[in-house]
């Protein structure tokens, strides 16, 4: 869940007025100087004094430059911004008539990882839009920027899923805009929106793990396979949740409450239960997941789509920050557990269980997601799954469930150490979602009869 990337809020772009003061990065798109080397940092003079420095590594251009999130209503922030876009070379703004005084910035609602922005500059014709996505301050305990870039690059270079990236800067990057809507909660109930979903998740489950994550590994619990991320995230998100708790501003209460030893405990016996049931019953496939199918990170497309491209195309997938080798189950299970969140309603924190999806729903997109998991000439009948295969991945997700919530859990509470220390009223309730996910591991594990 931690990103809604593309619904828009209510209020207007802002567009920076005429008059301004000087900025810290000059918003001039007369260059002096551009020396490319892929092997060293180079420096972009702008027109004014103050320089833009960029390094080349991993197929990216980064602008050593930061912007500030929270004053992106600014002058100084779009005249910043465009210092960063000019450094980039992003293609399509590089004219003398694009000024940082007719940018147009909208700031994205519900992005609870990041800040997100549409930035177009509308009275210019033919300069594309971008979207600009700025880290949050807690992100960089949660996520492999380094790891998260290389994976995107090879995403969309060699699988095309995606948005295209343009580059990076300090505490963000500048990546390709869809022209898209956002999915709202109710289009996960749409019977043919729901299989189109399926269909691109299995083809995202598709991807050659080998190129994203290299050879494979052994545990103790997995054998020789890749490091499954529920399992990575919550090994490496746990002490950073334990200094969240210890926070002079969250109460004893709050501490005896989340007990993380306890859950802890509880999560080890889970994974034990789990490899051993595997053992037994055949494990859910190993593939490259997305692990936060949320209807705010899935796009439908507004364009045509390519020649002969099937209907399920116009469904784009986006924000692959927490994306890693996961069972495929835990990935169904995961976006299964995002319908009964409403991430823009008056209490988005909370969770209603009486929102997932009925054994009808669910077996609609078990059936749309089978008949896209293996190539057509793989087929043996016309038929491209069976009963058992659904009564399988039914099980598998019912299996995998819990540990959605166990990830959310580690995550929401690493989230709010922000506004914990500031001790301010966060935009997002972290702590109260944490303990949403906190009741829903726990009822899992009792309907898996694990105690």
């Amino acid at each position: 869940m931690g990103q809604a990337s593309t619904m828009i809020t209510d209020s207007p772009p802002v567009v920076v007025p005429i008059s301004s003061p000087p900025s810290r990065l000059s918003s001039s798109s007369s260059l002096r100087s551009l020396v490319l080397n892929p092997s060293k940092s180079s420096t972009i003079s702008l027109s004014q004094p103050t320089t833009v420095d960029v390094e080349f590594a991993d197929g990216l251009t980064n602008a050593k430059a930061k912007l500030d999130a929270r004053s992106y209503k600014s002058v100084n922030f779009a005249k910043d911004l465009l210092a960063i876009i000019l450094a980039l070379r992003v293609p399509g703004w590089h004219k003398p008539e694009v000024t940082a005084e007719l940018l147009s910035i909208r700031k994205v609602s519900g992005a609870l990882t990041n800040s997100v922005y549409f930035v177009s500059c509308p009275s210019v014709a033919l300069t594309p839009t971008l979207l600009l996505r700025i880290y949050g301050s807690a992100s960089s305990s949660l996520i492999s920027r380094s790891h998260e870039l290389h994976m995107l690059h090879i995403l969309s270079s060699r699988y095309h899923f995606g948005p295209r990236m343009y580059g990076t800067f300090t505490n963000g990057r500048i990546e390709e805009y869809f022209e898209s809507v956002t999915l709202v909660p109710s289009d996960l109930r749409n019977k043919l929106v729901s299989q189109w979903i399926a269909s691109r998740m299995a083809q995202l489950h598709s991807v050659d793990l080998t190129v994203i994550e290299g050879p494979l590994t052994v545990s103790a619990l997995e054998g020789k396979s890749w490091e499954i991320g529920v399992k990575k995230n919550v090994k490496a998100w746990l002490p950073a949740a334990q200094e969240v708790l210890a926070l002079q501003h969250v109460s004893e209460t709050t501490r005896q409450t989340f007990n993380l030893d306890r859950f802890y405990e509880r999560w080890m016996r889970y994974l034990r239960w789990v490899s051993h049931v595997e053992k037994i019953e055949g494990a859910s496939r190993r593939v490259f997941a997305h692990n936060d199918a949320q209807y705010g990170n899935i796009l439908r497309l507004t364009g045509p789509l390519l020649h002969d491209a099937p209907e399920h195309h116009q469904i784009v997938v986006v924000d692959f920050e927490y994306a890693s080798p996961n069972p495929l189950a835990f990935d169904i299970a995961n976006h299964f557990h995002e319908w009964t969140a409403d991430y823009h309603s008056s209490t988005p924190h909370l969770l209603d269980p009486n929102r997932y999806p009925t054994k009808e729903e669910r077996y609609n997109f078990y059936q749309a997601y089978l008949a896209h998991s293996y190539p057509i000439e793989t087929r043996t009948s016309s038929v491209p799954y069976s009963e058992a295969e659904v009564s399988q991945l039914e099980r598998q997700v019912r299996i995998w469930s819990p540990a959605s919530h166990a990830m959310w859990i580690v995550w929401g509470i690493v989230q709010a150490r922000d506004s914990l220390e500031r001790g301010e009223e966060p935009e997002f309730d972290y702590m109260g979602y944490a303990l949403c996910r906190m009741e829903g591991f726990i009822k899992g594990l009792s309907e898996l009869g694990i105690q």
